[in-house]
């Protein structure tokens, strides 16, 4: 099957909180095989209970966990949105606990998630930017994120510390219709 085939069967939607028990296994397998790329730890957040993992998830315009699953119904990635609250901060949005599964990368995932939620983006209303942070060592999500129109605007030195090992985090934002730094008022 060609690559563009294989990046096109996958259905992305929102995560439901009825759909939890295909949501948090894959969380977890981020929090633990990744622990370097996610502020959330394994041990924390194995300990929740479902009801609290159901609570956690959100269905709205503004706030949302999107999955890309499989045509089969399996959860293959997901990554989640949400704007930022507050009179001063609701121009600006951030992008969360990206992770695809070992098996279905390669395969576009990652990107057709990402180009979901910038198309998603522009339909909110007074949305300026999108932030996330990528710790610095992955260049394949740099790459992808700066292929998107994301730009980094600085680096947090030791951002996390893994078992005594600090990694950098490289924060990047995408802006809608703007150039940075200039106001339009």
């Amino acid at each position: 099957m060609r690559r563009d085939a294989v990046r096109d069967s996958y259905i992305l939607r929102n995560i439901e909180r009825d759909e939890s028990d295909l949501y948090w296994p894959l969380r977890l397998e981020a929090l633990q095989t990744h622990p370097e790329a996610f502020g959330a730890s394994y041990e924390l957040s194995s300990q929740l209970s479902m009801s609290e993992v159901k609570e956690r998830i959100h269905n709205e315009p503004d706030d949302y966990i999107l999955g890309a699953y499989t045509p089969d119904g399996k959860l293959a990635g997901m990554m989640g949105f949400k704007r930022e609250y507050g009179l001063k901060l609701r121009h600006k949005g951030f992008i969360w606990g990206v992770y695809v599964s070992p098996a279905h990368r390669g395969n576009g995932v990652a990107s057709r998630l990402l180009s979901e939620i910038l198309e998603r983006g522009k339909h909110l209303e007074n949305l300026k930017q999108i932030n996330l942070s990528v710790v610095t060592t992955n260049a394949s999500a740099k790459r992808l994120y700066e292929g998107h129109g994301f730009e980094a605007y600085g680096i947090e030195r030791n951002a996390l510390e893994v078992g005594g090992q600090g990694y950098d985090e490289a924060h990047m934002t995408y802006f809608y219709n703007e150039k940075p730094g200039l106001n339009p008022n």
